[in-house]
């Protein structure tokens, strides 16, 4: 079993179903947040660098939604300021076992990566935002900045 080096936003209910999942497959998560995390562009890298540019970034981020930010449009300098500049744009989870890292959870890829060894996966996209029955509400809205709480329950902001 692996011991996983988890960087995910604190309070997201999606890395948290990813961290149970791992958990229940026997392995040992150590869960840092990526806000707080001491980021270097070379750091980040070691995670990104090998994958298109656009798939750096949370899809599910305000600024990425609204069309502040278009993944797809920037340039690697750029997108790596943007990134180093607000980790929360950093798409979640990234994950380190010794020198191999990868960045979201794509379950057949944790699973030929690490072994998930036959745990019954939850319904749904497990990378995906979790949200109650109400769906995104006022999680993906700037109109109600007194709902900033909200935003920040729903993995966004």
């Amino acid at each position: 079993m692996a011991t996983i080096t988890f960087y995910e936003k604190p309070g997201c209910k999606g890395n948290l179903r990813q961290k149970t999942l791992l958990a229940a497959a026997g392995h040992t998560v150590q869960a840092k947040s990526l806000k707080t995390e001491a980021w270097t562009a070379e750091r980040l890298l070691a995670f990104l660098g090998q994958l298109p540019i656009a798939t750096w970034f949370n899809q599910a981020a305000p600024a990425i939604k609204s069309g502040e930010i278009v993944p797809e449009n920037l340039g690697f300098e750029h997108a790596l300021q943007l990134l180093l500049e607000n980790p929360l744009l950093i798409r979640r989870p990234l994950m380190e076992v010794g020198e191999e890292r990868m960045v979201g959870f794509d379950t057949a890829a944790v699973d030929a990566w690490i072994g998930l060894n036959g745990v019954e996966l939850p319904e749904g996209n497990i990378e995906a935002c979790v949200h109650g029955p109400e769906g995104h509400g006022s999680c993906g809205s700037h109109a109600h900045e007194a709902e900033e709480s909200s935003h920040d329950r729903c993995g966004h902001h």
